[in-house]
């Protein structure tokens, strides 16, 4: 049965816009808001299907927010459906963060301005502190995933690369289920397949593995259209209405749209990479070397950095601080601030650093600031999601013909487990720019005691008080504006 046939193109193109306009709050809280949306509400998409595409994504490099939203549009619409699911996910935050650019290459640096961020910074570090609390939860359900996990963050701080620990992780999986004597606890949950009897599969209902990625999901209320159990056979009808209520279920078969031939992978493969060679030609032919330098570097990103948004923010922000320059330290930071307040893809970050680097750089100065950062800002944009572009529509027909072979659903649930590592790894970074922003590391005499109060006043506003992110950082930003004035930093 085909998707199609029950979702129409206008609603799943309205549906997506809606998620670009409003997925504030990084990947885990986008990833939450499409569960909420596609398998909560609209019932399109069921649970196993879903984390089967989160379980790829999060192997991919690149966003994988942004990737999830392109696979589901791909599984709904075939390749069209995938490409305007991935552009509208992304478009509404690249203009956004055009506008909060250009407001920050003029004004930023106003002590207002600053005080602004002051607040916001804390708080960031205690929406990723809750992402990878919320991550450990639906990943770290075995002590394989947890081991995998404290394994990661050790690697990391020993100096091992990303792609070092995710191919260590995915090994790891790999080999422990070819050994394993007895079922790997955790791993049904992620694979979509759940062994059970024949009678267990007409009354259990569906999972809802990934509710407890959004604590303060609302999930519609089943119950409003069920019938009253009046006897055995109501009973047996009603459970069986639960089954059924997804468009594409787990035992949906495979989408006519799913091709695995040879032909279909050298087609999609080469439209890729020959519009990414066209594109790079252009910019290096008729821009500036500035851009022709940001193109083949965010291409590299989005090449080799794994883990998502949370794990590729330590590569860009080294290479664009200390070795290109595009930025200052500082300049990220407020970068990183800015990308939590927006919504889309968290990775828009990369966009801002486009956009302040080449509205700031000399190679530039014959163009107005403004279009001089938006220019730099959509060249970062299509060379960071082209390749997951990409991925997706090359490999999504493999990934959806293996969904139910557990030996492959292993390495990518450790790769998953891997990811809360490495966001672990993240905070400390953004932990030291913001608790000691003097960088005196350790130094007592440098520590901001204001800015750790905001972070665990935000931390327990969100993880303890269930409060929205929007709530969360306009409340700390308040505090940051009153320290200021205060002069108590």
């Amino acid at each position: 049965m085909q998707a199609t046939s029950e979702i129409s193109l206008t609603d799943s193109l309205k549906l997506w816009f809606k998620i670009g306009c409003i997925s504030f709050g990084g990947p885990a809280a986008q990833i939450a808001l499409m569960h909420r949306e596609l398998v909560e509400r609209r019932r399109w998409i069921s649970d196993g299907r879903f984390l089967h595409a989160l379980n790829y994504c999060m192997v991919l490099p690149g966003p994988e927010a942004q990737q999830l939203a392109t696979y589901l549009g791909w599984l709904t619409h075939g390749s069209l459906g995938g490409i305007a699911a991935g552009l509208l996910f992304v478009l509404p935050s690249l203009l956004i963060m055009i506008g909060i650019g250009s407001l920050y290459v003029l004004f930023g640096q106003l002590p207002e301005v600053q005080a602004l961020l002051y607040g916001v910074k804390p708080a960031v570090l205690a929406i990723v502190l809750a992402a990878c609390l919320r991550l450990g939860q639906r990943v770290l359900r075995g002590p394989l995933w947890w081991s995998i996990a404290v394994g990661s963050l050790l690697g990391l701080l020993i100096g091992l690369s990303f792609i070092t620990i995710i191919i260590l992780a995915g090994l790891t999986g790999w080999i422990t289920f070819l050994l394993a004597r007895t079922p790997i606890k955790g791993l049904e949950v992620f694979s979509g397949v759940k062994p059970r009897t024949s009678a267990q599969a007409q009354t259990a209902p569906p999972s809802t593995a990934l509710s407890d990625l959004d604590p303060t999901s609302d999930p519609e209320d089943d119950t409003k259209n069920s019938v009253n159990p009046k006897n055995r056979a109501d009973t047996q009808e009603l459970s069986k209405r639960r089954v059924d209520r997804f468009v594409i279920d787990d035992d949906t078969p495979p989408p006519a749209i799913i091709r695995t031939d040879g032909r279909h992978l050298m087609m999609a493969l080469g439209t890729g990479v020959a519009l990414w060679a066209l594109l790079y030609s252009i910019v290096v032919q008729f821009m500036p070397y500035v851009l022709a330098d940001m193109a083949a570097f965010f291409t590299k990103v989005a090449l080799v950095t794994f883990g998502g948004a949370y794990a590729v923010l330590p590569y860009v922000f080294d290479s664009a601080v200390n070795d290109y320059q595009w930025v200052t330290a500082s300049q990220m930071m407020d970068g990183l601030a800015l990308g939590e307040t927006t919504p889309g893809p968290l990775v828009m970050i990369n966009a801002f650093v486009g956009f302040v680097g080449a509205a700031q750089h000399t190679s530039l100065a014959f163009l107005p600031i403004t279009w001089a950062g938006t220019l730099g800002a959509v060249v970062v944009t299509v060379f960071t999601f082209l390749p997951s572009f990409v991925f997706i529509l090359v490999g999504a027909p493999w990934i959806e013909a293996t969904r139910k072979n557990l030996s492959l659903a292993a390495p990518l649930t450790a790769i998953s487990a891997a990811v809360v590592g490495v966001i672990v790894d993240l905070g400390l970074i953004f932990a030291q720019h913001t608790f000691f922003p003097d960088g005196q590391l350790w130094s007592w005499r440098s520590l901001d005691l204001v800015a750790i109060f905001i972070t665990v006043l935000a931390s327990l506003m969100l993880l303890q008080f269930r409060l929205g992110m929007l709530t969360t950082l306009l409340v700390s930003t308040a505090l940051g504006v009153v320290a200021v004035a205060l002069q108590l930093p």
